[in-house]
């Protein structure tokens, strides 16, 4: 696993998508960071990371896109499979790189801490909850990517599926909305799709929330979707 996750670093930053998505990242929370907390004036970082939300929802398909397309594509994705390594490292190589990457992005929240620390007193236990909070979420949004990613050869195709996916994922809970105090089938639908939501389980977090079984099920979400993946290269390494 070391070395395939040695090898996505490097990919992405020689082909220029780690500098482009933390350049874009680091603008947009500059953004929302001076807006919703500075011109605020409070030193509470919930109002950026709530935001900050829709901004991965587009932004992390953009750094999925090319992890396993890219090797269909050009054909290497034969040799990859058939190389001494288990399909689980292949899949958790390219999955902790993206994460690391996704991670190296997000900590420039400790730079506005510090910010912040200058100007008033920070509350650490809920700047920490919104850190850990868009870490196990990035950590479900990634896997989501990566799966797709596995699915077709052509970056931009896996890229606009993964974001119409996390799109649909996040506006099914706003479109059954009213379906809470309706017949019991409404209510089911409300319950079901309630409990796959992603806003709102990480909306309890910037709202000084620590839930754990949100926690539990941003990794549950990682997990099955890095195990799809793991079944699409197997199927096709057996094709």
């Amino acid at each position: 696993m070391g070395a395939i996750y040695r090898r996505e670093m490097g990919a992405f930053f020689t082909s220029g998508v780690a500098y482009v998505f933390l350049v874009v990242f680091y603008f947009i929370s500059g953004i929302f960071f001076y807006n919703g907390v500075l011109a605020a004036g409070i030193t509470d970082v919930s109002p950026m990371f709530s935001s900050m939300f829709y901004i991965i929802m587009f932004l992390i398909p953009i750094l999925t896109m090319k992890l396993l397309s890219e090797e269909k594509k050009n054909k290497t994705d034969q040799g990859l499979l058939t190389a001494p390594v288990g399909l689980w490292e292949i899949v958790l190589g390219k999955y902790f790189a993206a994460l690391t990457l996704f991670i190296i992005a997000e900590s420039i929240v400790f730079i506005y801490a510090i910010i912040l620390a200058a100007l008033g007193d920070v509350v650490w236990q809920t700047l920490l909850g919104n850190y850990f909070a868009m870490l196990f979420l990035g950590a479900a949004f990634i896997a989501v990517g990566l799966f797709i990613s596995s699915l077709t050869e052509n970056q931009i195709t896996a890229a606009i599926v993964s974001m119409v996916v996390l799109f649909v994922i996040y506006l099914s809970e706003m479109l059954v909305a009213d379906f809470e105090n309706g017949n019991k089938f409404k209510k089911l639908i409300f319950k079901a799709v309630s409990s796959i939501a992603f806003y709102s389980r990480y909306n309890e977090f910037t709202n000084g929330v620590f839930s754990l079984p949100s926690i539990i099920f941003f990794i549950s979400v990682a997990f099955l979707f890095n195990f799809l993946t793991v079944r699409v290269l197997e199927k096709r390494r057996w094709s």
